[in-house]
């Protein structure tokens, strides 16, 4: 039996021994809403059923150890499968699956106006759980969409370095953690008021609300729909794909939403973002426009370096830069 295999049983059999002994939370399901995005002819409205949120409110002066116990306790949550959402307005449903996570597709409604529209969704039959999904539907007008990474792209991370990246991680707060400045104003200057900016992470779901506060909240970065890590273990996966695989699938599923529109992704050269970036053009030519590249570390690993000449030789625009400032002047 391959390894890979062996190992995948034993995680789940590790994560059931968990999930047996761990005392459940005995509070109703809700749900926690995620940002939707439209399609040409549907709304996708997404979210996940848990039984309780888990929610850290931070302090400049907490120590690290504090912040540590409350980064890890945002990764215990107990995701409740086989739940009915209703979407209120059309009566649509979808069940939760094993790790809670449901998908609303909706058909796209013949007066729906550019912008965030909010869908309220609810576990059926409790109206008392009724939560606002924001789904965004891009401007007629816009002239190109954007796809951009978030660790150490506009929030500094050392995701490269694992050691540095979980220190980083679970150490820090929304108060202390850095958003880059020049990474906020690139947004918004791509934006111009009219083209969508979706974000894709390796981060796992279990920090979207954390991810919200340091980001959109708080740095007042372009918001836009994030597409996040599923990490749990099921009988037919084993952590749910590669890095690559996953912000490979999410940019997939921008572009097939956006037809009409070509695309400015946005990342760093510490983790492999020129590889994805240069096999996502090799899979929709034409559709990508330009590649933006923060570089982070002054070595790169052999990968790295191959997606970065696999670009140059791809005759698409390539800005690899020290910071974003030079572009946002």
């Amino acid at each position: 039996m391959p390894l890979i295999r062996i190992l995948h049983r034993l995680a789940v059999q590790a994560e059931r021994a968990v999930d047996r002994f761990r005392p459940k939370d005995q509070r109703p399901p809700l749900v926690e809403p995620y940002r939707g995005h439209a399609t040409p002819d549907g709304l996708v409205l997404r979210g996940r059923v848990l039984a309780g949120l888990r929610r850290d409110t931070p302090h400049k002066a907490r120590n690290k150890w504090a912040n540590f116990k409350a980064m890890v306790g945002l990764f215990f949550t107990d995701e409740i499968a086989d739940i009915e959402v209703l979407h209120v307005a059309s009566g649509a449903t979808a069940l939760s699956d094993e790790e809670g996570y449901i998908t609303l597709q909706l058909p796209r409604p013949s007066n729906a106006q550019p912008g965030w529209r909010m869908e309220p969704i609810q576990i059926a039959g409790d109206d008392s759980t009724t939560v606002q999904v924001p789904v965004l539907i891009p401007d007629p007008a816009a002239e190109f969409g954007v796809i951009s990474d978030i660790d150490d792209t506009v929030l500094r991370t050392g995701a490269w370095n694992t050691a540095r990246n979980l220190w980083t991680s679970l150490t820090g707060n929304a108060l202390t953690r850095e958003v880059f400045a020049d990474g906020v104003a690139l947004m918004e200057k791509l934006h111009e008021g009219k083209n969508p900016v979706f974000y894709v992470s390796s981060s796992p779901w279990n920090l979207h609300d954390f991810l919200d506060n340091i980001l959109f909240r708080k740095a007042g970065l372009v918001a836009g729909p994030v597409f996040l890590r599923d990490l749990g273990i099921s009988e037919t996966q084993f952590i749910k794909g590669t890095h690559g695989d996953h912000k490979g699938a999410a940019i997939d599923t921008i572009l097939a939403a956006n037809p009409e529109l070509s695309f400015v992704l946005i990342g760093d050269t510490g983790q492999h973002d020129a590889e994805v970036y240069a096999a996502a053009h090799a899979r929709h030519p034409g559709r990508i426009r330009r590649i933006i590249l923060r570089g982070t570390v002054e070595t790169r690993d052999i990968k790295a370096e191959a997606g970065l000449l696999k670009l140059e030789k791809s005759g698409l625009q390539v800005d690899v830069v020290p910071d974003y400032n030079s572009l946002v002047q």
